[in-house]
């Protein structure tokens, strides 16, 4: 699809803000509106980037394609609205005698091995901490109210004509938008630490711990596949101090306890294109929205714009399709 329609964005969480950004670079015309679902998922995302992920130790999905994409992005809207959203930060993976075996074969894999700084004697339950260059903390929340103020006069409450581009998260998966969905609630401790070292991230324990400024950390998070809303819990925050108790954490003096619901379609792989009914989706951002909105953001803005064809592997037609 090549027009030049005026775009009109539903929803101006992560990928909302991240396609009107696009949009404004390429001077293309476009109006938002946003509802402020309190469960959306990018109003309490601790914006956790990690090169390499989960169980099985693998780097996040074309991770090499996306990151840099994302760190331009974010520097280019900084220097924008003249905030700061991106905190690089080194992560360190706690990994136990048990996994050590699986993470050991994997280090020697050059994919892996682009993105470790380097192994370190582990502590306590860790046989080993392996430190990863490359990740940190993109602040989501202030960025999409920045980006909010940035594009305040195009807001509207109703829209007359135009594309109409979903970017719904959880709340247009719920509803069926693109099929099935796996959505998964989770909830995010934010406290603070005496005498926590702020200059890493801490991942282990099935959890992560993140410095968020001021003094502040974020850990978490919980997965819960069945209440899909915004609702604390008392069973999701003893997850959490348990996660925090893996990581060596003792003494966590709590402030804020949140949730959200994370878009999840497969994975954290997003997707863009077209419904039936006419209306275009961007959704699906997953746990990893920081890492993916912006590019996927772009490539939508090439269909829109220029009608440059979607990947397949982004194409939710073709994903409908499929299913």
């Amino acid at each position: 699809m090549a027009s030049s329609e005026r775009v009109q964005i539903v929803g101006f969480g992560l990928a909302g803000a991240c396609l009107a950004w696009r949009l404004h670079a390429r001077g293309h015309a476009f109006e938002w509106c946003d509802e402020s679902r309190p469960e959306a998922a990018s109003r309490v995302a601790a914006g956790l980037m990690n090169p390499v992920t989960g169980k099985n130790f693998e780097p996040s999905w074309r991770i090499a394609e996306f990151m840099p994409e994302a760190l331009e992005f974010f520097g280019e809207v900084e220097k924008a609205t003249g905030e700061t959203f991106w905190h690089p930060l080194p992560v360190h993976r706690l990994v136990t005698e048990k996994g050590w075996k699986k993470v050991s074969r994997k280090l020697e894999r050059p994919d892996v091995a682009a993105w470790v700084e380097r192994v370190d004697e582990g502590e306590g339950d860790a046989r080993a901490v392996v430190v990863l260059k490359g990740g940190g903390r993109f602040n989501a929340p202030a960025f999409c109210e920045a980006s909010a103020r940035f594009f305040a006069e195009r807001r509207r409450d109703g829209f007359v004509g135009g594309r109409i581009v979903r970017c719904e998260g959880a709340a247009g998966l719920i509803r069926g938008q693109l099929g099935e969905h796996r959505c998964a609630k989770g909830e995010i401790l934010t406290g603070e630490i005496p005498g926590q070292d702020e200059s890493k991230i801490l991942i282990g324990g099935g959890g992560w711990l993140v410095p968020a400024g001021d003094g502040q950390f974020k850990a978490g998070a919980t997965y819960e596949w069945d209440q899909l809303d915004d609702q604390p819990t008392e069973a999701g925050k003893e997850r959490v101090f348990e996660i925090l108790r893996s990581l060596g954490v003792e003494h966590f003096m709590l402030t804020r306890h949140e949730a959200g619901v994370r878009p999840i379609v497969r994975r954290s792989m997003p997707l863009i294109g077209e419904l039936a009914d006419g209306a275009v989706v961007f959704n699906g951002l997953g746990s990893k929205g920081s890492l993916y909105a912006p590019g996927v953001a772009r490539r939508l803005v090439d269909w829109l714009v220029d009608g440059r064809a979607i990947e397949e592997e982004l194409d939710a037609a073709e994903w409908l399709r499929s299913g």
